[in-house]
């Protein structure tokens, strides 16, 4: 049975206070949200209406023993002509979906939240990624969120939850969005980091005003 976890809250990924242990050769990091349906009035219950799009983004930083992304890729040319930047480094997102490492990848971008289950999934290779990967820190973003006025006060049932390569859910950590959350573009949902040869797993719930990802990288780069 997974263990619902606390703001701040840090758990062991391997072997949790029950006695359970879990398969980390592969783990699944799913990120769920529903977008807070809209109080519709008379006429809108006659005509109907369809609710706007919410495209939440998952990525992740690869970072090492100082805490910083240390390969940040390259810029190439992408299929509409536009330059894409951070293609092939330490951070995974909707466009560089999988690290060279194939031990960490982004399964899909998922732009509305329809749906039961995981809306998006990070999967890594616990077991395999190399020593000098030393944290996983995991963000969720509203694409273009300021200019839409969408933030995670509209966001209800957000979660981020870890599974292990068996299926078995190890710990899950759900944020409700409020009032406190409006405005908020992004969040610094969790990470996962070594700790004596192992993996542990951390609720971290770090707002930020944000849409782009990009401000929140900064603070782990070395430039």
């Amino acid at each position: 049975m997974a263990i619902n976890l606390q703001k701040g809250q840090t758990i062991d990924l391997r072997k949790n206070d029950r006695g359970e242990s879990f398969d980390l050769s592969t783990v699944t990091v799913g990120l769920g949200w529903d977008v807070r349906q809209k109080q519709s009035g008379f006429l809108g219950k006659i005509f109907g209406g369809k609710e706007e799009e919410y495209d939440l983004d998952a990525i992740a930083f690869l970072l090492d023993s100082n805490g910083k992304v240390a390969d940040l890729g390259r810029t190439v040319q992408a299929q509409n002509g536009r330059q894409v930047g951070l293609y092939g480094g330490d951070v995974i997102f909707f466009n560089s979906l999988k690290h060279p490492s194939g031990h960490i990848w982004l399964t899909g971008d998922n732009r509305t939240g329809a749906g039961d289950g995981d809306d998006e999934q990070i999967i890594v290779k616990l077991d395999s990624l190399s020593e000098k990967y030393q944290k996983i820190l995991f963000v969720v973003s509203i694409y273009q969120g300021r200019q839409n006025n969408q933030h995670f006060g509209m966001v209800e049932n957000a979660f981020i939850r870890a599974v292990d390569n068996r299926g078995k859910e190890i710990a899950k950590f759900s944020l409700s969005g409020d009032s406190t959350y409006n405005g908020v573009c992004s969040m610094v949902f969790a990470e996962v980091y070594r700790h004596n040869g192992d993996w542990k797993f951390r609720a971290i719930g770090e707002p930020h005003h944000t849409d782009n990802f990009i401000d929140i990288l900064k603070n782990y780069t070395y430039q």
